[in-house]
């Protein structure tokens, strides 16, 4: 078996699919934006080999700060060393964003990355402004920040570094075990209340993992990664996400379990949503993979989104609407209070400096 560097830390190749092995996606939907299309040639690829490699592209941004204005994100600035993921989740929110770089929100967003090589000295830049005024960064609020790519181009330690420098307070999410390399700058971090990292976590089967999100770590992995994050007195918590109705909503009861005997302190937890192309790419996977239960699920889908499967509605987008909906929410919040899971970390600025900076002393 070859060696692919850009795979998970503890990926096995299995659960892709016969055609592209070690992807989420099975092909590239149409770009609503563009009338390219891509056909591929059925004998293109042989079908046991076939592993569609990553092409890195460099991001020429100018700013580094995104700002958020969506009032049911709990962030409103936040960090993104990445544009595209080769986690290669099938159900993720964030393969449209790829549509407006003319590419195509399947096997384009995980093999297409486009890395912010310059992130880190924007970021020094933006927070050595007088117009900063500190509060929680979130990194990142679209892909992975610890997806397999960083282990070798380390944009993400690169903005730790200075986040850690300026004593800025962030808070990190992730489904990669590679969270942990960084534990130096995230107890620096923890040391003022300016960290709090959260992992993912959707399934507690690995096989199940393995097919829907093809390059993150496994779920044993993940619970190691809370309970080193834990040990290092770095708040970590699980987000019990997407809750995928008919399919993964069963396991919250399991997930809070583990994630609190490994460590976490506190959840969350988000209703999958499939926005734009997500739609074909999920169905197309899930009818692949389990065509039996395929169509149960995509209706359970619809009974949580209005009959529809899709709902960007604020408010309701995030965690679904209707009584199964609720029954998912009730199941979360009972399983919270029987864990100790319910509070929330408070991310503190008081720290805060400039680095080479002088402050005035106060009059008395």
């Amino acid at each position: 078996m070859s060696h692919d560097p850009h795979r998970g830390d503890d990926t096995p190749e299995r659960g892709a699919g016969p055609r592209f092995a070690g992807r989420g996606a099975k092909a590239d939907p149409r770009n609503r934006f563009t009338a390219r299309e891509v056909e591929r040639d059925p004998d293109a690829f042989e079908p046991e080999d076939a592993r569609p490699e990553t092409r890195v592209h460099v991001d020429a941004s100018k700013t580094v700060l995104a700002r958020n204005q969506s009032p049911d994100v709990g962030f409103d600035v936040s960090v993104n060393p990445y544009r595209g993921c080769e986690h290669g989740c099938v159900y993720c929110y964030a393969r449209p964003t790829h549509e407006y770089l003319g590419l195509s929100a399947g096997l384009d967003f995980e093999r297409q990355i486009f890395v912010k090589r310059d992130a880190p000295a924007l970021l020094r830049d933006a927070l050595s402004k007088p117009s900063w005024t500190p509060r929680p960064i979130a990194m990142s609020g679209v892909t992975d920040p610890y997806q397999p790519l960083e282990r070798r181009e380390r944009v993400t330690r690169g903005c730790l570094e200075v986040l850690a420098e300026f004593r800025q307070p962030v808070s990190l999410i992730t489904k990669n075990h590679l969270v942990t390399r960084d534990l130096d700058l995230l107890e620096e971090l923890a040391r003022h209340d300016a960290v709090a990292v959260t992992i993912s976590i959707t399934t507690l089967d690995d096989e199940l993992r393995a097919s829907m999100e093809p390059r993150t770590s496994s779920p044993a992995r993940r619970l190691a990664a809370i309970r080193a994050l834990a040990e290092a007195g770095v708040p970590v918590g699980v987000n019990v996400a997407p809750v995928i109705p008919g399919l993964t909503d069963p396991e919250i009861p399991a997930i809070l379990a583990a994630a609190a005997e490994a460590g976490a302190s506190f959840a969350g937890t988000v209703m999958m949503r499939l926005p734009h192309a997500v739609e074909e790419v999920f169905t197309s996977w899930l009818e692949t993979r389990d065509p039996a239960r395929a169509r149960r699920i995509l209706a359970r889908i619809r009974e949580v989104r209005g009959g529809r499967m899709n709902d960007g509605t604020f408010g309701s987008r995030m965690k679904g609407e209707g009584t199964y909906a609720e029954q998912v929410r009730a199941l979360f919040r009972l399983s919270c209070r029987q864990h100790g899971l319910e509070g929330r970390p408070t991310l503190s600025a008081a720290a805060f400096r400039v680095p080479g900076h002088s402050v005035q002393p106060g009059l008395f």
